[in-house]
């Protein structure tokens, strides 16, 4: 299999970037710099080598700078769209569903990522194994180590959630064993999910999952193997520049 042309994805940039400090006090997150090249650019030149050219970017923090950076890259010979979030950011959750018009018509799934997020993952991978499993949607995880996990049945199937530092769970699915797994924030969502959304402004795309994983089957595809790197403080921008050239 390979993606099919047409295919289409959602770059989160909208975000206020407070961890990224003191860049994000003049510049929008997406606009950081890893090797002379803005994370944003590197992206979608990311998407662009699986043959994705259809892309919606959301905005909100120095948006203008965003808007002013596609206008003078022209918009790197793509169709890419902006979903401006003029009076607040709207999370994950609320950023995508106001988006949602850009993907409700179409039959094909569509990706998902975050701008400050660089991974060697390959796309060709997860969405076989999306179209193999006929789920809802696919989340992108790895065994490391984090604040917070999903939690899976043996089958892969998303059954919860947890906090790793307060012990705290949410438990949609009641089976077992479980095991935990790191969200890399790379989706790839069918489009009759859109219309399941029950939340409303601004909201995570988790408490989204976590409220349809109870009766629709959603799944993850590890990828431990691959190089994440989430480049939300200046420090993560120079283990950044070591994988990233």
């Amino acid at each position: 299999m390979r993606i099919p042309d047409g295919t289409k994805a959602m770059i989160f940039a909208a975000g206020l970037g407070t961890r990224l400090k003191p860049f994000t006090d003049n510049h929008p997150k997406a606009l950081a710099i890893v090797n002379g090249k803005p994370l944003l650019k590197r992206n979608i030149e990311y998407l662009m080598s699986y043959g994705i050219r259809d892309i919606i970017i959301n905005v909100h923090h120095f948006a203008d700078q965003i808007l002013d950076f596609l206008h003078n890259a022209n918009n790197f010979d793509c169709n890419i769209v902006v979903s401006h979030e003029i009076e607040e950011p709207l999370e994950t959750g609320g950023g995508l569903k106001k988006a949602a018009w850009f993907f409700e018509s179409d039959e094909l799934p569509f990706f998902v990522l975050n701008a400050d997020i660089l991974t060697t993952l390959d796309l060709k991978n997860i969405y076989d194994f999306h179209r193999q499993k006929k789920g809802l949607a696919t989340l992108a995880v790895t065994e490391r180590k984090s604040s917070r996990s999903f939690l899976f049945d043996i089958d892969d199937r998303l059954c919860g959630w947890e906090n790793n530092q307060t012990g705290e769970q949410k438990i949609v699915r009641y089976v077992k064993p479980l095991h935990p797994a790191s969200f890399t924030t790379v989706h790839l969502i069918e489009p009759s999910m859109l219309k399941k959304i029950q939340q409303h402004g601004k909201f995570s795309i988790i408490e989204t999952y976590l409220d349809l994983a109870s009766k629709e089957d959603i799944y993850g595809f590890d990828h431990s193997n691959d190089i994440v790197v989430d480049v939300g403080k200046p420090e993560s921008i120079a283990i950044a520049e070591k994988y990233f050239t």
